[in-house]
């Protein structure tokens, strides 16, 4: 079970840090990830990070001003976004995958529910 939290409304430039916290299985864990997904679109990748080791992969949308870490003492991966822009607007999911580090969501097994960030202008 994953659990995300921490969207809300910001401005332009500003900072905003998500939440996920897995239950569960979490000894199974590979990959954590944060998608994002604007109503009538796709769900698309922003980055994902490697349970064990700490590996990361962002978007190119998002490189340079998001980072994903991870404190797995806690099971929760956390999604740190600054000089957001109002085309980061979105609902954010993260996702767990048990078995490979990968950017596409159909291979992701579990599904968090999603967390709503809006970037004002």
């Amino acid at each position: 079970q994953l659990q995300a939290f921490g969207g809300g409304l910001v401005q332009a430039g500003g900072s905003l840090r998500l939440s996920c916290a897995a239950s569960g299985r979490t000894f199974s864990l590979y990959t954590m990830g944060w998608f994002r997904q604007v109503q009538g679109k796709e769900r698309e990748f922003v980055a994902a990070i490697r349970w064990g080791g700490g590996i990361t992969y962002y978007s190119d949308s998002v490189k340079g001003r998001f980072t994903i870490s991870k404190d797995n003492a806690k099971n929760t991966v956390y999604l740190q976004m600054n000089s957001l822009k109002p085309e980061d607007t979105a609902v954010y999911y993260c996702a767990a995958d048990l078995s490979r580090f990968t950017s596409r969501t159909d291979d992701y097994n579990y599904w968090g529910q999603g967390t709503q960030v809006t970037v004002s202008s």
